[in-house]
């Protein structure tokens, strides 16, 4: 009885160190707003050199994580920015379909109507280009705004 009472135990506590993930805590210096994002969701990110990545991010150690398979130091951030896939299909999603449909009508109405109208396809084709580079409206944490990242483990 007691092996198995120690058995158990065992498998708790061995639960509770598996279960714990790792995260970026986001703080502002100046409001002490905190911000947490969970390893393996989607991020967009800048470096101080101008580099650009985005994509799900793992955390390697306690200074650096991985992005795209690109190693960056959390020294090396400058900006960081959650970007949700949801909001990047749905955006570019309705940028690109009302784009089309803008352009058809234009088309549609220079040739049957008033050939003015085909000035309207210089904002489809910008609605539709902004569609195929989808915009993240989400809000952006730069360092010289006061934004710090450290790494956490959190448990869930």
């Amino acid at each position: 009885m007691k092996k198995i009472f120690l058995i158990i135990i065992g498998l708790f506590f061995f639960n509770l160190l598996v279960a714990q993930n790792q995260a970026i805590k986001i703080n502002n210096i100046n409001t002490n707003k905190e911000k947490i994002i969970k390893e393996n969701k989607r991020i967009k990110l800048k470096t101080f050199d101008g580099q650009k990545v985005k994509g799900r991010f793992k955390i390697e150690n306690n200074s650096t994580i991985i992005v795209d398979n690109v190693r960056i130091d959390l020294s090396d951030i400058d900006a960081l920015k959650r970007n949700p896939l949801l909001t990047s299909i749905l955006t570019s999603g309705f940028l690109i379909y009302s784009g089309t449909i803008a352009a058809g009508f234009a088309v549609l109405i220079g040739v049957l109507v008033d050939s003015t109208a085909f000035w309207l396809t210089i904002p489809a084709a910008g609605m539709i280009y902004t569609g195929i580079k989808p915009p993240n409206f989400n809000k952006n944490h730069k360092t010289d705004k006061g934004w710090e990242f450290e790494i956490i483990t959190i448990s869930d």
